[in-house]
């Protein structure tokens, strides 16, 4: 369903699902979503998979627990030292003036060095939890990276760039937080908790019960009201994935959005999606404003009530002054770790669904797994043969269909059709971007799913139309594919690509940085470094797609030329729109609907009279000069 057109009718929207799923019952921690048996199954073995992940630095959280614990000890002891001050030393009648000085400056010094101690171990604390949230962030956050680059491109599709960059940054922060969010703070605290209230009970039972009366209460609105805030900010974290995402595509495809004068269009998407952000956490900031006031008044609340029941108890001859400054510090002490429990539960909550979404990546299968008797591709390209081969990028719609087809070794095979015919698809299948529905792909006679993907991408070289090059030196992106080539055979592999001339002439020649996608670049040249980059590879298979499409005829003659020796003793998959670039090879593949209508060399095809020649013929009156330049794609 189409998005409302403006964040106003967006915001509407979201708090009238917001209302229906409330009265669902569905479970707000996923965002409205209903916390089904499988999802709670999925979530403990998510837990279960955090806590391996955990468990090499076992030790390291048991330092730091233990670190917390003592300094929260140590913390505890200066509202008993103050009440012994007040009532034994400042108000005591029976002794002098002198003694009074020595004993508050003794006892001073000595807290005051406790104190240091106390902040010296929360330091120490606050430096080892630092290094286990670095670490755990980097091995997650290098397997997540990993298990990203290896996932099928369907997926990827899914999840877009937004989706895929808030994953590796604000999801993986927020799980590594959760050992500090969900064992330490609450741990810490509640053990705080306790020896406070035992402290309280055994100063004056009667006070202890009058510091802790609005506390409960407190509480209750805190979880009642977070339990409504956290879907909208899981919404707001959703937003903003596609707000990121939507950034990503504008900027990478800049030039359409000018060429088409879309800016004004992009930025009031933009806006819209950025207004909608703000509206949401505007209302999720209006919800907790409850939960702040209810803390805000709980403080003052429970001082007031100290002081006046702590005065009635003292005129009554129950407690003494230094009883109600101790309970002023102690209620403080306690309000402090009731609070963090609080909100590292409210808080943990939001982690748990961070760690859902890294979690499923990482239990999602890769790309291609190497089956358990995983061959090596072969050295030799002997045959490539298609065996029946249907593929379907949804099921029931199927792109391919009985597809048969065998490949000499050493061959050029051109792919030609009109567009949706399946002639990409075909160099997908054979890159192994994809993996047939039904029927087989044999190299040599062995299933290419049998073999290694590693061993057997190493025999594919690729140039599209569509060039995409790295954000880095001409010379990191020619040899991106043969990392430690010698200087010597980069210059080769331009030259044969018609690069080198112009490459010299760059700023810094072969260490010029080309920008963000060889933005820095003609399209032309951009073309000339990725055949560089191909050929330097020396591939065993090689696929082109229209690859001399962007460039201008004399570079586009003497490239030919290049890719003629390039081609030989290689097995050559074209994808080829203009024919007149594929008289020359072995066999040509006339497609139609996902089924090969044609099949044979050029002469051989002409001779026929069927569509392939209705597509020369189509072509060369399109151009209006039947002697079209002959040479390869």
């Amino acid at each position: 369903m189409k998005p409302p057109p403006s964040s106003r009718l967006r915001h509407r929207a979201f708090r009238k699902a917001l209302r229906e799923r409330a009265v669902r019952g569905a479970d707000p921690e996923s965002g409205g979503v209903p916390l089904t048996q499988s999802r709670k199954q999925a979530r403990r073995q998510h837990l279960a998979q955090y806590r391996q992940w955990l468990w090499p630095h076992r030790w390291t959280i048991t330092g730091v627990f233990l670190l917390a614990l003592t300094s929260a000890g140590l913390g505890m002891v200066l509202p008993m030292v103050t009440k012994i001050l007040i009532d034994k030393v400042l108000l005591a009648a029976d002794i002098d003036r002198a003694a009074k000085l020595s004993r508050l400056t003794w006892v001073g010094v000595a807290t005051g060095g406790l104190l240091l101690i106390s902040q010296a171990l929360d330091s120490l604390r606050s430096v080892r939890m630092s290094v286990l949230n670095s670490k755990v962030i980097f091995k997650l956050r290098e397997r997540l990276f990993d298990r990203l680059l290896r996932l099928p491109l369907s997926d990827l599709s899914d999840m877009k760039s937004g989706g895929i960059v808030s994953r590796l940054s604000g999801d993986v922060d927020s799980v590594t937080g959760m050992v500090q969010l969900a064992l330490i703070t609450p741990g810490v605290a509640f053990i705080r908790v306790i020896l406070t209230i035992g402290v309280l009970v055994f100063l004056s039972w009667k006070m202890a019960l009058a510091s802790m009366l609005l506390i409960p209460p407190v509480v209750f609105i805190n979880m009642v009201w977070v339990h409504k805030v956290r879907p909208v900010f899981r919404s707001i974290r959703d937003d903003r994935a596609e707000v990121d995402g939507r950034i990503t595509e504008t900027f990478g495809g800049i030039r359409v959005v000018r060429s088409f004068g879309r800016e004004h269009h992009e930025e009031h998407d933009h806006a819209v999606g950025h207004h909608t952000i703000i509206r949401k956490r505007l209302y999720a900031n209006l919800l907790q404003l409850v939960v702040t006031a209810g803390w805000g008044l709980l403080i003052p609340a429970t001082t007031l009530l100290i002081v006046c029941f702590g005065g009635y108890l003292v005129i009554q001859g129950q407690a003494s002054v230094g009883d109600i400054f101790a309970f002023q510090m102690y209620a403080f002490m306690l309000l402090t770790p009731v609070s963090q429990i609080v909100n590292s539960w409210n808080e943990t909550q939001s982690a748990l669904a961070a760690m859902e979404r890294v979690f499923e990546i990482l239990d999602m299968p890769a790309e291609k797994p190497d089956p358990p008797d995983a061959v090596e591709a072969p050295a030799h390209v002997a045959e490539i043969r298609f065996d029946r081969v249907e593929f379907a990028y949804r099921r029931g719609l199927s792109v391919l269909h009985g597809f048969d087809l065998t490949v000499p070794g050493g061959s050029v095979v051109a792919l030609v059709g009109p567009s949706g015919a399946g002639k990409t698809t075909v160099t997908d299948l054979v890159a192994r971007f994809h993996d047939p529905t039904s029927g087989a792909i044999l190299l040599n006679g062995i299933d290419i799913r049998r073999m290694s993907l590693r061993s057997y991408r190493a025999l594919i070289g690729v140039v599209q139309q569509e060039v995409f090059l790295f954000d880095g030196t001409v010379r990191d992106n020619i040899t991106y594919g043969r990392r430690g080539a010698l200087t010597q055979e980069i210059e080769d592999a331009a030259r044969r690509a018609n690069a080198h001339d112009f490459i010299l002439s760059l700023p810094e020649g072969y260490d010029t940085l080309i920008g963000e996608r060889g933005v820095k670049l003609s399209g032309g040249q951009r073309q000339r470094i990725s055949i560089a980059r191909a050929i330097l590879a020396d591939p065993r298979i090689l696929i082109l797609d229209e690859a001399t499409s962007n460039l201008d005829t004399e570079s586009e003659q003497l490239i030919q030329a290049s890719l003629a020796e390039l081609l030989t003793g290689r097995t050559v998959f074209v994808i080829a729109h203009r024919l007149s670039t594929v008289t020359h090879a072995d066999l040509i593949v006339v497609l139609h609907e996902g089924r090969i209508v044609e099949l044979g060399a050029h002469e051989e095809l002409l001779r026929r009279g069927g569509m392939y020649t209705d597509m020369v013929e189509r072509q060369r009156q399109f151009a209006g000069d039947a002697r079209s330049t002959v040479g390869w794609a």
